[in-house]
């Protein structure tokens, strides 16, 4: 009988530790996809895998209302463009009612924060935000509290790692400093959270220090040990999770505000669309990150619980490849909320396939290919580049999963990815005579050539009209 008990208990103490596990993990639930799966089904996803803290990118009405009742901790935000106009404090509250206070009733939404911008003061946005950020934050926060609801719904500002000094200026964790460019607002926005007992909010990607750097120690973005660590006063550092972390409490501590509480707003590793970017990386990242994350290691210098957003929940085939191809595949999930590779969220490496999204509705089986008896294909090389302008070809880049296809290969997917983009239109599988429809998967094994989802109503938003009329006025030109 005992024993019986023990067991009982034991048992008790491990379902514990796997729910805390997932309560420290929230994910980044990003919609920029010309698809975009119904947003209650995107919520049932998050339930059925019990993650129960999600960052937006916005405050859509649709999302909004699909997290209503559930109880799942939200960050809500404010986009980079609408910085400026919350300078108004007018504004701001207007933007506080509308999106914050109008969820605040029984059975609404649990939103715990507002974040102010994302990353804005990047040094590829050449400043556009710098002097907007502080001020935005300030009134966003001061209508939080004139509303009553200022205590549990905290203002911050995600922001990315290049906030740092030069790599001259911080050699190591221990002697981390804000840029000199952007020293007089860090201070305000550091001293102004503190104020209000808000969080930092910083995004960490070790896989972009890989990316930026061919001669990165590939180890160090990983956690599974290196041969020559950093070391810093004592102290070794054997990832650069670790380094830039502390390299924050450093620059926090420099301030004077060495104890302010630190939310890692994204981080997490990509799929596709680079050499680096692929599932076997992305296994290997999680299988060290969320472990740690689940024991409470914390860094060397804050051990201890640290509060993680995932980065991302679902691919996004609309994101800007600006920064580079990897950007729409970013996802835990594929474009269609199916699982990508087996994981555990609570950190004890019982690596099992998520649950995938329910009841995805998808396009029929068919698919785009180069016509096989095509004479002319002078203008094959514009038609691909047409189709790749106006839908996802990143697959196909130097180190992709789709890379090794032949130069037909190539053409067929541009080609079917556009089609499915399309809905399967038949004009769109055209292009001036090169191209036909097939009921035949044409994937290979290495590559998949996908068939897209049914758009649902929530795909109607601003971007998939613009997109629909882009393609809209090109079929003139498809079909000649």
């Amino acid at each position: 009988m005992m024993s019986r008990y023990f067991v009982l208990f034991v048992l008790f103490l491990y379902w514990g530790f796997l729910e805390n596990g997932v309560d420290s993990l929230g994910v980044n639930w990003g919609t920029m996809a010309i698809n975009r799966l119904p947003p209650k089904d995107v919520v049932q996803l998050l339930k059925d895998n019990g993650i129960n803290k999600v960052k937006l990118f916005d405050a859509d009405d649709s999302t909004m209302s699909a997290l209503a009742g559930t109880d799942i901790e939200v960050m809500v935000a404010i986009p980079n463009d609408q910085l400026a106009s919350m300078g108004s404090y007018d504004r701001a509250k207007h933007w506080v009612s509308r999106n914050v206070t109008r969820y605040n009733f029984k059975g609404g939404v649990n939103i715990k924060y507002v974040a102010v911008g994302n990353e804005p003061f990047l040094t590829s946005y050449n400043n556009s935000f710098v002097n907007t950020t502080f001020p935005a934050l300030q009134n966003i926060q001061n209508a939080l509290n004139e509303a009553g609801v200022g205590d549990s719904i905290k203002a911050t500002v995600p922001l990315n790692a290049d906030i740092y000094g030069s790599p001259t200026e911080n050699p190591v964790p221990s002697a981390g400093t804000f840029r000199t460019d952007i020293s007089g607002q860090m201070t305000q926005i550091v001293q102004f959270l503190s104020q209000n007992k808000a969080p930092f909010t910083i995004n960490i990607y070790p896989f972009l220090s890989l990316y930026a750097n061919e001669h990165f120690p590939v180890d160090y973005a990983f956690f599974d040990g290196v041969t020559n660590p950093i070391t810093d006063n004592g102290i070794q550092y054997e990832n650069v999770f670790d380094a830039n972390f502390d390299t924050l409490v450093s620059a926090l501590k420099a301030l004077g505000y060495g104890d302010m509480t630190i939310i890692v707003g994204e981080v997490g590793w990509p799929t596709d669309g680079d050499k680096n970017a692929n599932i076997n990386y992305a296994l290997r990242f999680y299988r060290g990150l969320l472990p740690k994350l689940a024991g409470n290691k914390g860094t060397p210098l804050r051990p201890g619980y640290i509060e993680v957003y995932l980065f991302g929940l679902i691919d996004e085939d609309a994101k800007s490849i600006a920064p580079g191809n990897f950007e729409r595949h970013w996802g835990i999930f594929r474009y269609d909320g199916q699982p990508k590779f087996p994981m555990d969220l609570s950190g004890q490496q019982l690596d099992k396939y998520l649950v995938g999204a329910q009841n995805v509705q998808y396009l029929p089986k068919k698919w785009c290919m180069l016509r096989q008896d095509a004479r002319d294909l002078s203008k094959l090389a514009e038609n691909i580049n047409f189709a790749c302008t106006f839908s996802d070809c990143t697959a196909l880049g130097y180190g992709s999963s789709c890379n090794g296809l032949d130069a037909n290969g190539n053409a067929s997917y541009a080609f079917n990815m556009y089609f499915q983009v399309q809905g399967q239109r038949d004009l769109s599988c055209n292009f001036q005579g090169l191209a036909r429809v097939t009921d035949q998967n044409i994937s290979q094994p290495n590559c998949n050539f996908p068939i897209q989802i049914v758009a649902s109503s929530s795909s109607s938003s601003k971007l998939s009209q613009v997109v629909y009329l882009a393609f809209l006025t090109a079929f003139v030109f498809l079909s000649i």
